[in-house]
């Protein structure tokens, strides 16, 4: 039996996704193979990818890895894309919140309900890479039922390959200027993992690549409050989500009051993005976002020792930023604040043994006691 759309598509639903596609794996010297490698090799020489050194990793030819499937997988020939709706009916970083609150990014927000009935008022921390892994091996047995033997690999953000890419060429999507894969039906607010395959695919079952519908639009690049975007281009290193996850140390101070109340990662340029307006709702029980992490209060979030912190976010993507790193991030947002509230508990961290805090600290201090609001509750 032969790889085709439908058994791809078919399957993947049923192993909980919501929309899957095939792409072939271009050939090595192939105009659309050189574009990418070129493209790639462009935006680390640029310095675009900051300090995310996995990214910049070499094969023993000088090559990135990441600058194409062929490099680190010659026996691969087609990529099986699947998609998972996280978009929920929980209000957006852009909304009107309440003072003194934090954004944690969408995606950072998911949980599961425990078995437990005394746990059932508190869900337990679900981190995607690990829910989507388990469905890409589901997906990839049931793949071996009907199609026998075949060599593969399942990553989910962790392979050689720039998955957005490969959403693309199996028409999922295309890819917007805030650098995200946007779906006409589906929106932006989408999980990618793929399974590498040595299956060859037939050019009747490649599909169609998706217009980009992006057209005159610039809300993404306008609304960003670092000025991390151009057309179709990121520069990580203004990046919000990668300044308050892949960044040690003291963040730039050019940079901290656009990261306004952001303390893990950034949505705003998918939440200002029209083609999110009517996505639809997702219903996923390994992906539900908890209660508790939306417009979280800086004051409890800073209340967490690191054994509280550990209880509330190991199993979550937050760990990525550490406890120190998670902290610095508070200081910067409560010194954006406003709320001269925080004054207390940034000048006990002002005097941290912990440098990168200290500073930071001590930077939202002379924030707040410029500019703190006088009518706060």
């Amino acid at each position: 039996m032969p790889l085709t759309q439908s058994l791809v598509d078919a399957l993947a639903r049923e192993a909980g996704f919501t929309a899957a596609g095939i792409a072939a794996v271009p050939d090595t010297f192939s105009a659309e193979s050189s574009q990418e490698r070129r493209r790639f090799e462009d935006w680390i020489a640029s310095g675009s990818g900051g300090e995310m050194e996995y990214l910049k990793r070499r094969n023993e030819s000088g090559e990135l890895v990441r600058s194409s499937v062929r490099t680190a997988f010659p026996w691969a020939q087609s990529v099986i894309v699947c998609v998972a709706n996280y978009n929920s009916a929980t209000p957006r970083s852009i909304d009107p919140a309440s003072l003194g609150s934090a954004w944690i990014a969408r995606y950072a927000q998911s949980g599961a309900q425990t078995d437990s009935a005394q746990e059932s008022v508190r869900m337990r921390p679900a981190d995607y890479h690990k829910v989507l892994l388990r469905r890409l091996e589901a997906l990839e047995a049931r793949l071996r039922e009907f199609l026998g033997t075949f060599e593969s690999r399942c990553y989910v953000d962790t392979g050689p390959l720039v998955e957005r890419v490969y959403a693309r060429y199996a028409g999922l999507g295309w890819t917007g200027k805030n650098t995200c894969l946007l779906n006409q039906r589906l929106g932006s607010w989408l999980f990618l993992g793929v399974i590498l395959t040595s299956l060859e695919v037939s050019d009747a079952e490649l599909p169609a690549l998706a217009a980009d519908r992006c057209g005159s639009c610039t809300r993404c690049i306008d609304a960003c409050p670092t000025q991390a975007l151009t057309p179709y281009q990121m520069d990580a290193t203004r990046c919000i989500s990668y300044l308050t996850i892949e960044k040690r140390g003291a963040i730039p101070e050019d940079l901290r009051s656009g990261i306004g109340r952001n303390v893990f990662g950034c949505d705003i340029c998918q939440d200002v993005c029209p083609w999110n307006r009517n996505a639809p709702i997702a219903a996923d029980p390994d992906l539900s976002p908890r209660p508790e992490l939306i417009n979280p209060a800086l004051d409890w979030l800073a209340s967490l020792d690191e054994k509280a912190f550990g209880e509330w976010f190991f199993g979550s993507p937050v760990k990525r930023s550490r406890f120190s790193g998670f902290r610095r991030n508070l200081a910067v947002a409560m010194g954006n604040s406003g709320l001269g509230r925080f004054q207390a508990i940034l000048k006990l961290w002002s005097e941290s043994a912990d440098p990168v805090l200290a500073e930071s600290a001590s930077w939202a201090l002379g924030k707040l006691r410029g500019n703190f609001t006088q009518s706060e509750p």
